[in-house]
């Protein structure tokens, strides 16, 4: 099974399996668009892959074979104020749990 990866110039990490090249035929006009002009990145064959970097591999074959396209999103960034706010919370109680 061999399929194109593009990415978009739009969308950092984010990527686009189609089963021939320049063919997006089966990719929906609102997904290209906010894609944007995908960029050919390299050729694959799903049969001599065990597994794909960031995404399973079955779910790849899978949405390839049902509509003609996958889409990885690239994974959610993290928050680090967040993050940080959690970690003083976690201080606070603690100190006053001790008095």
């Amino acid at each position: 099974m061999l399929c194109a990866v593009y990415k978009s110039p739009k969308k950092k990490l984010t990527y686009l399996f189609v089963n021939k090249r320049n063919d997006f035929s089966s990719v929906p006009d609102g997904l290209l668009t906010t894609f944007g002009s995908p960029q050919l990145i390299s050729m694959i064959n799903l049969a001599k892959q065990d597994k794909l970097a960031f995404s399973d591999i079955n779910k790849v074959k899978q949405q390839l074979t049902q509509q003609g396209y996958y889409l990885q999103l690239s994974p959610p960034e993290e928050d680090l104020l967040v993050e940080h706010r959690k970690q003083q919370k976690l201080k606070r109680a603690g100190e006053i749990d001790k008095t």
